[in-house]
């Protein structure tokens, strides 16, 4: 199922008063090697928190989507010079929460450019990304773009599919 912008991701993920909410967040660099760091914080992050081994492996894969996309379509993020004192950007965040109601992965990139859902090529090498996002997640959506970039986040059921 797709949703559309969302005016924040707060706007997406609440949690009732008194239920139990986690969050973690990590910064990602510009490199292809941090799709698969991104992986792994998922997996290890929603392990810590007793996800099912079958919700974790969906949302490992929707992260890995999300993280992918904004490094291959979101604006280049400039440098600092190397050197003592100097500061490195981010290219993108990554943020994990859950609560009840599910989990939710969102990723922000300095790009303005908003998702776009298309039938997948079956002869393209690449462009399914999004397509796999909206199979597996209950719901998909994105902030609108401003100065800052935009989020683009999926939310996944906690509990193990039914039949298992």
């Amino acid at each position: 199922m797709t949703t559309h912008p969302a005016p924040t991701v707060h706007d997406v993920f609440h949690a009732e008063p008194g239920q139990d909410r986690h969050f973690a967040a990590c910064a990602l660099s510009g490199a292809y090697r941090t799709i698969a760091e991104a992986r792994r914080f998922t997996a290890t992050t929603l392990e810590g928190w007793g996800i099912h081994a079958s919700v974790v492996t969906d949302a490992t894969l929707v992260v890995s989507e999300l993280v992918s996309n904004a490094l291959r379509h979101a604006a280049p993020v400039p440098t600092a010079a190397e050197g003592p004192g100097s500061d490195v950007l981010c290219a993108a965040w990554l943020a994990l929460a859950h609560d009840d109601s599910g989990i939710l992965c969102a990723v922000s990139d300095s790009g303005s450019r908003t998702p776009a859902l298309a039938p997948p090529d079956p002869f393209a090498g690449s462009g399914r990304g999004l397509w796999i996002v909206d199979r597996i997640s209950e719901s998909w959506g994105w902030t609108p773009p401003d100065a800052l970039g935009k989020t683009v986040w999926a939310q996944l059921a906690a509990s193990e599919p039914a039949g298992e």
